[in-house]
């Protein structure tokens, strides 16, 4: 069993490259079950729309997390509560549309539940991180719930994810952050056998400021005439992880990480 993790995808330019490079990968990874984050793949480099999502899942995946970006497309707050394969952190207000986690069918057959939680310091208000994780784990098992769990968190510090990382470990199958864009090189099998990455990366244009154009982002920081943050639009690397998962346990027997084409291919 494969699961193949792809980190924030970034505006038309991440958005095109996983649409017309996911299938290969995935034929060629022999993959089995595809998650990507899609909060900022919309063309302004925030949110997600209907079409987005169903491009994204026409092209192979199987689920689409996101965090704090989720709501900056307006109708996002009703297709999220149709469509079950679109998650929102889980420890966002409890009226919020939508769901945090899910139960999905690989292609091999296998239950993989996916949560996606979303971290406390520096980010928009949400409720304790820590204490959401605490009442998942109370209420689902590994190997009795589902097959596999994968946890996406999206968060701004490394410190926090690696607290939920060691907090998750043995009761997840991957631990992986999402939010800062940049792939941390710390891909590892934590002590009791959970998979983790600091940081997934984006799939964007790394010739950028995090993914939004470098001119604009250096005015800006520079106080000079900018506009409001917009997507670079030159070739996308995709990021992410692939992980190998032990069908006995539900845990981690190998992962590496996934760096495909753009800018970080020299």
């Amino acid at each position: 069993m494969r699961i193949f993790f792809l980190g924030d995808i970034v505006g038309r330019s991440g958005r095109s490259a996983v649409i017309m490079n996911l299938k290969d990968i995935v034929e060629k990874k022999k993959i089995d079950f595809v998650i990507v984050n899609g909060e900022n793949a919309a063309d302004q480099g925030v949110g997600i729309t209907e079409k987005i999502s169903n491009d994204l899942f026409n092209s192979g995946v199987d689920v689409i997390t996101t965090g704090n970006h989720v709501w900056d497309q307006k109708e996002t707050a009703n297709h999220i509560e149709r469509e079950i394969r679109l998650l929102r952190p889980e420890n966002i207000s409890i009226n919020s549309p939508g769901k945090g986690f899910g139960i999905y069918e690989s292609k091999n057959g296998f239950k993989v539940g996916v949560l996606n939680l979303m971290g406390n310091v520096f980010m928009k208000k949400c409720d304790d991180v820590f204490e959401a994780a605490t009442k998942f784990i109370n209420n689902y098992k590994l190997k009795e719930d589902y097959d596999f769990l994968v946890v996406d968190f999206h968060g701004e510090i490394t410190s926090e994810k690696m607290a939920i990382g060691h907090f998750l470990d043995g009761k997840a199958t991957l631990v992986v952050g999402t939010h800062t864009h940049v792939p941390t090189n710390d891909v590892r099998i934590l002590i009791n056998g959970t998979a983790f990455q600091t940081d997934a990366g984006m799939c964007g244009d790394y010739d950028s400021v995090i993914g939004m154009n470098k001119e604009n982002s250096l005015n800006r920081f520079l106080k000079k005439e900018s506009t409001k943050h917009f997507p670079a639009e030159g070739k996308a690397t995709l990021c992410g992880l692939i992980v190998e998962c032990d069908t006995s346990n539900g845990l981690a027997k190998k992962a590496e990480p996934f760096i495909y084409r753009g800018e970080l291919i020299k």
